[in-house]
C-alpha cells in the first residue's frame, strides 16, 4: 500500500488492523465467520415472525430491527473483508460516501426502532386493555415508515455535511471503515462546521429518544412490580429484559465510540469499541430475542422440523 500518493487519489486508504498479512487473513476468517453468524441469526427470526401466531406489534417491530441489523453489518463488513483478503485498504470516494449514508441512516433507524419497541412493551404492560387500540396494525406500519424516513433523511444530511469537506491532508482512515470523526480530521479549514451541526442535531434526536426509553422503563417497572403474582411479572420481565439489554448495550456502546476523542493513532482497544457497535449487536440481537420468548422458539421448532405455520391468525399483546 502506496501512502505517499494517497492524497493524490479520489478515495482514501483504509488502515484496519494490521499490516501482518497473517492477521489479515485471521481478521478476514472472523469478521466472515460473524457476519455469516449474524445473517443465519437474523433470517431465523424474519422467517419465524412470519407464523401466523407472531403477528403481534412486538414480533412485527422485531422483524424491522432484524432487517436493519442485517442492513447494519453489511455495509461495513464485507468491505472489510475484501480489504483484508486483497491486502488493500484503498475504497473509493463513491464507497466511502456509501457506507457514511447507510451507516448513520441505519444508526439512527436503529434508535428509532428501539425506541418504538419500548413504547410498544410500555403500552402492553401499562395500558393492556387499550393496547390493541394504542398499537392499531396502521399505527405500527406509520411507525415503522416513520423510523425508515427519518432514517434515510439523517443519512443524506450526514452525507452531504461530511463530502463538502475539503480534504487536504492525507487520506488515511485509521479503521476499517469510513469513520466520519477521521473523516473530519481530514479537513484543515472550518468547513467541517457543518458535520458538527448535523451530528449536534441527531445527538439531541438520540438524547430525546434515550430519555424516551428511559421514562417507559421507569413506568414499565413500577407497574410490573405492582403486579400481585410472580408468575405475571415473570411473563412481563420475559418480553421486556431482552429489549433493555439491547439498547443498553446498543446506546451505551454508541454513546462511548462518539463521545471519545478521535486519536491521529487509535489503539487496539478503539477498534475493539468499534466492533462492539458495529458487530457485536447484530449478532446478539437474535439470541437474546428468542432465548427467553417460548412462543418463538415454538415457531422455530415448527421452521426446524419442517412443520408449516399455523394459519390461525391472533394478536397477542404479551403483556
Amino acid at each position: 500500500m502506496i501512502v505517499a500518493n494517497i492524497t493524490t487519489m479520489s478515495g482514501f486508504l483504509l488502515l484496519g488492523f494490521s499490516d501482518i498479512r497473517e492477521l489479515q487473513v485471521l481478521h478476514a476468517f472472523l469478521f466472515l465467520v460473524m457476519y455469516l453468524l449474524t445473517l443465519t441469526g437474523n433470517f431465523i427470526i424474519i422467517i419465524t415472525t412470519l407464523d401466523q401466531h407472531l403477528q403481534s406489534p412486538m414480533y412485527y417491530f422485531l422483524k424491522h430491527l432484524s432487517l436493519l441489523d442485517l442492513s447494519f453489518i453489511s455495509v461495513t463488513v464485507p468491505q472489510s473483508i475484501e480489504n483484508s483478503l486483497m491486502d488493500d485498504g484503498y475504497i473509493s470516494q463513491g464507497q466511502c460516501m456509501f457506507q457514511v449514508f447507510f451507516f448513520t441512516s441505519l444508526t439512527w433507524a436503529e434508535v428509532a426502532i428501539l425506541t418504538v419497541m419500548s413504547d410498544d412493551r410500555y403500552a402492553a404492560i401499562c395500558f393492556p386493555l387499550h393496547y390493541e387500540v394504542i398499537m392499531h396494525p396502521s399505527k405500527c406500519k406509520w411507525a415503522v415508515t416513520a423510523v425508515w424516513l427519518s432514517g434515510s433523511i439523517s443519512g443524506i444530511l450526514f452525507t452531504a455535511a461530511t463530502f463538502s469537506i475539503t480534504f487536504c491532508r492525507h487520506k488515511i482512515i485509521h479503521q476499517f471503515f469510513c469513520d466520519v470523526p477521521q473523516l473530519v480530521k481530514l479537513s484543515c479549514s472550518n468547513d467541517y462546521l457543518g458535520v458538527v451541526g448535523v451530528a449536534a442535531f441527531l445527538s439531541a434526536m438520540v438524547l430525546t429518544c434515550f430519555t424516551s426509553i428511559v421514562l417507559s422503563y421507569i413506568h414499565i417497572f413500577s407497574t410490573v412490580l405492582r403486579i400481585p403474582s410472580a408468575e405475571g411479572q415473570s411473563k412481563a420481565f420475559s418480553t421486556c429484559l431482552p429489549h433493555l439489554f439491547v439498547v443498553s448495550f446498543f446506546l451505551s456502546a454508541c454513546i462511548f465510540e462518539f463521545l471519545k476523542p478521535t486519536s491521529d493513532s487509535p489503539s487496539a482497544f478503539d477498534l475493539m469499541v468499534s466492533i462492539f457497535y458495529l458487530v457485536i449487536p447484530p449478532i446478539l440481537n437474535p439470541v437474546i430475542y428468542s432465548l427467553r420468548n417460548e412462543v418463538m422458539k415454538g415457531a422455530f421448532r415448527k421452521l426446524l422440523l419442517g412443520g408449516e405455520f399455523t394459519r390461525k391468525k391472533t394478536f397477542l399483546s404479551c403483556h
